[in-house]
């Protein structure tokens, strides 16, 4: 047990439940419309060019990816793309937004665990495009087991600070479940908080940094590994 532990807080997309391998299949269907333009390797590099100078305008998600995509290919294409390249591209990111958030293994179980427990309280804190995490959340059945549940733009030592205010808790008292080490973990840990990190099977280019060890940070196998570490 962790002392002056108050407030547990989860990530959703790639911890909760799988999201980032459908971005990867889309990326390789578009890819393979458009092969005439280059291998997937070199288009896969120029969509993460486009991808990264986009963030500002239009932050993260299935939307600003799709639309990623589309100038991606206009670019490669030399503005010849088809009709019919388009709306694959479309229906590609379209099929991204209907992720149906199944549960990852040993997620409701663990957070109905914590839950009974009683001695945390429970939030969901995630970044992406406001519609598309709420329907996830809606769909996964897991917006029950969380008292407080935030969609944020971005999640860096900022946004925790403000969770933090926003709770009333220090951040020494609050402990981070996810899947990023850059945007779950490294913020919370610079703060004076706790993590938990669980890595899944694909991460984003953009969420690549490097990891070291931490005394405030755990590190977990599966999600089920969690109870062990919050609940003697």
């Amino acid at each position: 047990m962790i002392e002056g532990l108050k407030v547990v807080a989860f990530d959703a997309d790639d911890t909760l439940w799988s999201n980032e391998p459908l971005f990867r299949e889309a990326e390789r269907k578009v890819a393979d419309a458009l092969k005439e333009f280059g291998d997937f390797s070199f288009i896969s590099d120029e969509l993460y060019k486009v991808e990264f100078k986009n963030m500002e305008d239009y932050g993260f998600g299935a939307k600003a990816y799709t639309l990623s995509m589309i100038e991606n290919a206009v670019n490669l294409s030399g503005g010849k793309l088809t009709g019919e390249q388009v709306m694959l591209i479309i229906e590609s990111g379209r099929n991204i937004l209907h992720n149906p958030a199944t549960p990852l293994p040993g997620v409701e179980e663990t957070l109905a665990a914590l839950k009974e427990d009683g001695r945390y309280r429970l939030v969901l804190f995630t970044k992406g495009e406001l519609h598309d995490q709420e329907r996830k959340i809606k769909r996964s059945g897991l917006g029950k087991y969380f008292s407080h549940i935030e969609i944020v733009s971005n999640k860096s030592q900022r946004e925790y600070s403000i969770l933090c205010d926003r709770l009333g808790i220090r951040p020494d008292e609050l402990m981070m479940v996810g899947n990023s080490f850059k945007s779950d973990i490294e913020p919370v840990l610079q703060l004076g908080g706790w993590g938990i990190y669980i890595p899944f099977e694909v991460l984003w280019k953009l969420e690549h940094t490097e990891e070291y060890d931490h005394h405030r940070l755990f590190r977990a196998d599966s999600f089920n590994d969690i109870q062990s570490i919050l609940i003697p």
